[in-house]
């Protein structure tokens, strides 16, 4: 399955394992969230106090599509800011204090929503909580990939989507628990409980260390060794833990030997910088524009307007498989790799969704029960395939593929871009389903729209990402380097040194040695020995008893090392 740490691997993986996944409960902001404005624009208490006049078909007390928009939509309006902002804030304070500072942010929003009782006020709340979130998409992935072990690396940032999946479920519960509720209780306790978990992490991450390769970028190489060695459980003269951070320093070394870390690099930098950020944005983007946050943000009015019987427990229901179907992406993305676990989720997404808006297209008004079950059947399994391939994987290909020296910089790019879709998709969606005069009324078939860019992604993926599994983020930037097309990654083999690179500006590893050098030792070695006498026979003797014994002990410290893996 992948999840079993390698015999060659020194030290104890378990402490990087533990910070990794007690970071990635970051998720748990943004999913619950996302989750908890679902269930609250559907409740009548909420549409009653927050009303400003417009009323539903039924005479009832409601929002207008404009400001229903507005609310869901500032959330990605301050995540876009927040994903932008974070990467000088995280070049400059570090990951871990970035976070913390992230997450103050989004209690002051959190704080604003609780006291909402107006349009006005909850969505400036939702905008500050934005920032934050936006903050935490970014900086969590990072601080995941560059302190994690590599053979475990994409598990651990595929639990930052668990986290998320998890966040959604928790706020399906609580609006279940509330929504009959006939003050304004309804809505303030959903909104107020995410400030309970948001206290927590923050108070973890005071006493947890800063990542490695952050330290290394500022410098600080006695740091980064301490960080390393109570991450791998390694004491920090361990060969194992020496070497990988030699490597990490050299890898840097040769990074900013090839050009600066400005923002005008993340497109024009080497190795193929322009490539891997388009490769980033572009997965970003299509995460969204799979279709998946119409569901999130507005699947509890979405079926409620479709006529589906108890909308909230439907809603209950695909948040349970939302999380349930993350599990088989943390268990396969290390052996099937990102790219095959990509396409074979966009193939899913793309049949369900096409399926949905075709029954629905070709039956019309006709047969409305058959189209319901239709719907929530495929919906449920297109959520099975989202949550365990685009869900997860794309934050993991995204945290992998840049080099250090940009790594804060592209990832705030690419996250960015994914919000900026969220928000697109968070505004416009009211306007293409709702049946007001106003909306254009399409649907089911909006179906149609998701299920297009999933084909497309089919594409984006193949041509485009390249395959990141089982090896270093140091050595993602060889395969850059030597391989020219996306789908020959999955055959690629380590084989540089970067600590060769940055002192000779090659690397033994990856060179042969030629023929005619071999030949040369060995004629150099003959004529000394032919012209010498009998005292430089004996010095010649001793220099090669000395010789041999060297080589003995070094053949000897290398055959009890040559088990262990000193790149993670």
């Amino acid at each position: 399955m992948g999840l079993h740490k390698p015999d060659n691997v020194a030290g104890s993986s378990a402490p990087a394992i533990m910070v990794g996944l007690f970071v990635a409960t970051g998720g748990l902001l943004f999913g619950y969230d996302t989750g908890a404005i679902n269930g609250i624009l559907a409740m009548d208490t909420f549409k009653h106090d927050f009303s400003t006049g417009f009323t539903d078909e039924n005479g009832r007390p409601g929002m207008y599509p404009g400001q229903v928009a507005l609310i869901v939509a500032m959330l990605s309006a301050g995540t876009t800011v927040g994903a932008l902002l974070s990467a000088p804030i995280a070049d400059q304070w570090g990951r871990r204090l970035s976070l913390i500072f992230a997450i103050g942010i989004f209690c002051i929003g959190a704080i604003f929503q609780v006291a909402a009782n107006n349009v006005a006020l909850l969505a400036t709340g939702r905008t500050l909580a934005g920032v934050g979130v936006g903050m935490v998409s970014v900086l969590v992935p990072l601080y995941q990939s560059e302190m994690a072990p590599k053979w475990i690396r994409g598990t651990l940032v595929c639990a930052y989507q668990l986290s998320i999946t998890a966040g959604l479920l928790a706020a399906s519960i609580v609006n279940i628990l509330t929504y009959k509720l006939t003050t304004a209780a309804a809505y303030r306790i959903p909104i107020g409980l995410q400030l309970t978990w948001a206290v927590i992490l923050a108070g973890g991450l005071l006493i947890l260390p800063e990542t490695p390769r952050y330290l290394i970028k500022r410098g600080y190489k006695e740091a980064a060794g301490l960080s390393l060695s109570r991450l791998r459980r390694l004491d920090i003269t361990h060969p194992a833990l020496i070497e990988e951070l030699a490597e990490i320093q050299a890898n840097h070394e040769y990074e900013m030997a090839l050009g600066p870390d400005s923002y005008k690099d993340i497109i024009f930098g080497e190795p193929h910088l322009g490539r891997r950020t388009l490769t980033g944005c572009g997965l970003q983007m299509l995460q969204q524009l799979t279709g998946v946050n119409f569901i999130m943000y507005y699947g509890t009015t979405f079926f409620n307007g479709a006529g589906v019987d108890n909308p909230f427990l439907i809603s209950l229901i695909m948040q349970i498989i939302n999380v349930v179907s993350t599990f088989p992406g943390l268990f396969v993305v290390e052996s099937w790799g990102r790219r095959r676990l990509l396409i074979v989720g966009a193939i899913g997404m793309a049949v369900c969704q096409l399926l949905i808006a075709s029954y629905a297209t070709a039956s019309g008004d006709t047969d409305i029960p058959t189209q319901h079950r239709i719907l929530i059947s495929f919906v449920a399994v297109y959520i099975f395939f989202f949550a365990a391939s685009w869900g997860p994987v794309v934050w993991v290909v995204t945290s992998e593929i840049y080099p250090l020296k940009v790594r804060a910089k592209s990832m705030s790019v690419s996250t960015a871009s994914n919000w900026i879709l969220n928000f697109g998709i968070a505004y416009g969606t009211p306007f293409m389903v709702d049946t007001s005069a106003e909306a254009a009324n399409l649907g089911s078939r909006v179906f149609f729209v998701w299920g297009t860019f999933c084909i497309l992604s089919i594409a984006f993926v193949w041509f485009m990402v390249y395959e990141t599994s089982k090896i270093s983020l140091e050595q993602i930037d060889e395969m850059y380097e030597r391989v020219d097309k996306a789908w020959h990654s999955r055959d690629f083999e380590p084989s540089w040194s970067f600590q060769q690179m940055r002192d000779f500006g090659f690397s033994e590893s990856g060179i042969p040695p030629a023929q005619p050098q071999l030949e040369l030792q060995s004629s150099n070695a003959s004529s000394s020995q032919s012209d010498t006498g009998g005292s430089s026979t004996t010095n010649a003797t001793t220099t090669t008893t000395t010789t041999t014994t060297t080589s003995s002990q070094d053949d000897k410290m290398l055959s009890q090392m040559g088990h262990i893996d000193l790149s993670y």
